[in-house]
C-alpha cells in the first residue's frame, strides 16, 4: 500500500491521516467543505508541534508529513489512486451505507474498503458493497495519534487477505492490533468498555458511592488514566446513549442506560465536548 485515503476530516480522521503520512503514505483527506478540512488540518499541524516540542519528530518530519496530506472535497476524486479508504464519519447505519455503496463505485476494483466504527456491524455497513471479501473494520481510538491499539474486525466475507493487509498497515503506523474475529455488537472493546460503564452507572443509581468516587476509585485502584464518567463525558454523554441503547437490544438489561444518563442528554449535557456532563468543564 502506498496511497491512503480518509473520509472525514474530524477528530479521528484527521488523526489518522496524520498517523499515515508520518509513516510516509500519501494521504487524501477527504471531507464535505474546505472549511472543516482547513480545521482538520489545522488540528494536525497543532498536534506535530506537540510532537516536535515534545521531540518525538523533528520540524523535517513535520514538513514531509503535511506534504504528504492532500485535501479533497469531491468524493471520487478523493479515492482515484486509493490503495486503502478508512472511513470516519459520523456513527449512523444509513450514512456509512451510502458512504460505502459510492466508495465501492467510485474506488478501483483493488481498492480495500474500511470503517472506524466503534461497535455497527462491518457486515451491515458493507451490506451494499460488491467486494465483500475487501471489506474491513478498523476500530481506532480517540485520540488516534496517541493511543496503541487498532481493534480490527472481520465482516461475514473478510477475506484472510484483507486482513493480513490490513493488519501490517497498522504496525507499520505504529499500532498494535487486536483481531476481532465474529461480527458481533460491540465487537471485543466497546463490549468490555460499556459493561463496566453500566456497572459504574448502577453504583451511583443505588447510592453505593459518588460519582467522584468511583472515578477515583477505577484510577487509584486499577491505574485507569480516567473514570468511567469522566471518559462518558470525554466520548460524548450523546455518543454513549447511542452505544448502550444498541448494546441493551442485542444483549438486554445489562447494558441498560440508566434514567439519569437519558434525562441528561434530553437537556443537552453531552459531556467535554459542550462543557457539560457528569463534570463542568
Amino acid at each position: 500500500m502506498k496511497n491512503i485515503s480518509v473520509i472525514g476530516a474530524g477528530i479521528m480522521g484527521h488523526g489518522i491521516a496524520q498517523l499515515a503520512a508520518l509513516a510516509g503514505y500519501n494521504v487524501v483527506l477527504r471531507d464535505m467543505n474546505n472549511e472543516l478540512l482547513e480545521k482538520g488540518k489545522n488540528s494536525i499541524e497543532i498536534s506535530l508541534d506537540r510532537m516536535i516540542k515534545s521531540e518525538k519528530i523533528t520540524e523535517s518530519q513535520k514538513r514531509e508529513a503535511l506534504y504528504r496530506i492532500q485535501l479533497e472535497t469531491d468524493l471520487k476524486e478523493s479515492v482515484k489512486y486509493a490503495d486503502l479508504v478508512i472511513e470516519a464519519i459520523p456513527e449512523e447505519l444509513s450514512l456509512k451505507q451510502d458512504l460505502f455503496e459510492q466508495l465501492d463505485e467510485f474506488c478501483s476494483s483493488e481498492t480495500i474498503l474500511a470503517t472506524n466504527t466503534s461497535q455497527l456491524s462491518v457486515t451491515l455497513i458493507g451490506a451494499k458493497v460488491s467486494r465483500r471479501d475487501k471489506m474491513i473494520g478498523t476500530h481506532f481510538f480517540n485520540p488516534a495519534v496517541v493511543m496503541k491499539l487498532v481493534e480490527i474486525i472481520k465482516g461475514l466475507e473478510t477475506s484472510e487477505d484483507t486482513l493480513q493487509k490490513v493488519e501490517s498497515f497498522c504496525q507499520s503506523i505504529g499500532k498494535d492490533t487486536v483481531v476481532c474475529q465474529k461480527d458481533t455488537q460491540g465487537f471485543i472493546t466497546t463490549r468490555l468498555l460499556l459493561a463496566q460503564r453500566s456497572e459504574a452507572f448502577r453504583l451511583v443509581e443505588e447510592g453505593v458511592a459518588t460519582i467522584e468516587d468511583v472515578d477515583k476509585a477505577m484510577r487509584l485502584a486499577f491505574k485507569h488514566p480516567l473514570g468511567p464518567f469522566q471518559l462518558a463525558d470525554l466520548a460524548g454523554l450523546d455518543t454513549g446513549l447511542k452505544a448502550l441503547s444498541a448494546m441493551e437490544d442485542t444483549f438486554g438489561d445489562r447494558f441498560k442506560a440508566p434514567t439519569y444518563l437519558k434525562q441528561m442528554v434530553a437537556l443537552g449535557y453531552y459531556g467535554k465536548k459542550n462543557g457539560k456532563g457528569f463534570y463542568n468543564y
